[in-house]
């Protein structure tokens, strides 16, 4: 048996999943919203772009999914109890990656440790060499001689197994599009194989494929090496940069939510109303981009480190403690980052008031609010989706900074700032610790840099200029 759990921001990565399937099942019925995100997807830069960051939705909404599990009774009662470790489905599925810590630092796919220490012998001499990992390679007999081929002949199973699963998508994928297209098998086939289709179906799939190769690399290697190393504690830092991905979504999605209100509210306010509403809004802007970001986040940060001090009896659990400070500081980004789209909302209703349909609606005596529903909010939209998509990027890159400076989220955490943040002293030492710092640097780059290129496609589709060029 399990106990659910639900955190905050669980819940609101949830309700934004169904915000977008609702805006997805509306858009389909919308030619005018169907027809950009068509666009988007018969991108060569934004299709792969969107897989992969799919997979990362994956995996941070199966880390979202959280529950305690139940514990064996040692006496006959009927009671059932709980422990008090909050789980997720993430960490069942690798449970070896997290169960499985060593005693300190070893190197990617190492076997042994990757410091000397002292060994005593049965016949009480001592000599100082590199101890034998717990879990890494510890099924290898001789992991000098053995390691590497043993890597190849996992690594040779997984290239088959991902061949097999891609062989098996691009068929999936062909006989769907000849049936769309009442074609048969083999002209269809072609036709993806020479990107002569709407869709660039060959780059979706080469794209999946290389996800699957690694997702298979992952699953026969993972359990028997550490393929990212370990850090000081001995924790695995592939699963830590796995547990990361939620934090990182959750930083660029919620951050959204909080922001989008303010910004979209006063910015349209602003613009259409003008006079002593828009000065005053102005200046609101104003005083706020004035305050330091680091500094206000701080400050805020650290109330509420004072307030959780004062009240543990709201926080059960260390994990719900670290959920409240990720929520505060999602709430905090957001307050602070709402002003550049309440620019760019403001100058834009400023033109769209002038405009000549809004000028007559005016006239016949169309109230207010519904001008504003019906005429401006909608044709600022494009706006408002291209800014939100080009600013979840810099919001990762934002949590980075602000847990490399200890602002950031809860240091129990995992997130690619954390692991930055040790990596530092990690860099210091003699011989250098890397591994850490370019597990985050790879998982973080490609996490932006799929948000960069989904985000320029999704400005090339809803700009009306560039849609005209």
């Amino acid at each position: 048996m399990i106990l659910p759990v639900i955190l905050w921001t669980d819940a609101l990565i949830f309700l934004l999943v169904a915000i977008v399937t609702v805006f997805a099942l509306y858009a389909r019925g919308k030619p005018h919203l169907r027809a950009p995100w068509r666009h988007v997807m018969c991108s060569r830069l934004g299709s792969p772009a969107l897989v992969v960051l799919s997979a990362y939705v994956f995996i941070g909404l199966l880390d979202s999914l959280h529950y305690r599990p139940a514990l064996e009774n040692s006496d006959d009662s009927a009671q059932t109890h709980y422990a008090v470790e909050v789980l997720s489905v993430l960490d069942t599925l690798v449970g070896p990656l997290r169960t499985q810590t060593e005693k300190t630092y070893s190197a990617p796919f190492a076997t042994h440790l990757y410091s000397r220490e002292t060994v005593r012998h049965p016949d009480g001499s001592q000599t100082r060499e590199y101890p034998r990992l717990e879990y890494g390679g510890r099924h290898l007999e001789n992991p000098a001689a053995d390691a590497r081929a043993d890597i190849l002949q996992r690594s040779s199973v997984a290239l088959m197994q991902a061949l097999v699963a891609s062989l098996a998508v691009l068929l999936l994928i062909t006989l769907w599009q000849a049936r769309r297209r009442r074609q048969v098998f083999t002209s269809t086939l072609q036709d993806i194989l020479a990107l002569r289709t709407t869709v660039p179906w060959l780059i979706f799939w080469i794209t999946l494929s290389v996800l699957l190769l690694l997702t298979f690399l992952a699953i026969n290697l993972s359990t028997v090496y550490h393929v990212f190393g370990t850090d000081k504690v001995g924790q695995d830092v592939f699963y830590q940069t796995l547990k990361s991905i939620r934090t990182g979504l959750i930083i660029g999605t919620l951050t959204t939510l909080v922001m989008l209100p303010f910004a979209i509210f006063l910015g349209i306010l602003a613009g259409y109303a003008r006079g002593w509403i828009d000065d005053v809004i102005q200046y609101i802007y104003t005083t706020l981009n004035s305050i330091p970001g680091v500094l206000l986040i701080a400050a805020a940060i650290l109330m509420l480190q004072v307030y959780m001090a004062n009240h543990p009896e709201l926080f059960e659990t260390t994990l719900e403690r670290a959920d409240i400070r990720l929520l505060f500081l999602c709430i905090i980004l957001g307050i602070t980052s709402w002003t550049g789209l309440c620019r760019l909302l403001r100058g834009e209703a400023l033109k769209l008031r002038e405009a000549e349909y809004i000028q007559a609606a005016t006239a016949f005596g169309v109230r207010h609010s519904k001008i504003i529903s019906r005429h401006i909010l909608p044709n600022v939209m494009h706006i408002v989706l291209i800014t939100v998509v080009l600013d979840f990027s810099g919001l990762v890159l934002a949590e980075a900074v602000l847990s490399y400076v200890g602002v950031g989220v809860d240091p129990t955490t995992n997130s690619w700032g954390n692991m930055i943040n040790s990596a530092r002293l990690e860099m210091a030492r003699e011989p250098v610790v890397w591994w850490s710092l370019l597990s985050a640097f790879l998982f973080m780059f490609t996490l932006v840099l799929a948000a960069n290129l989904f985000s320029d496609a999704v400005r090339d589709a809803f700009d009306p200029r560039l849609r005209q060029r």
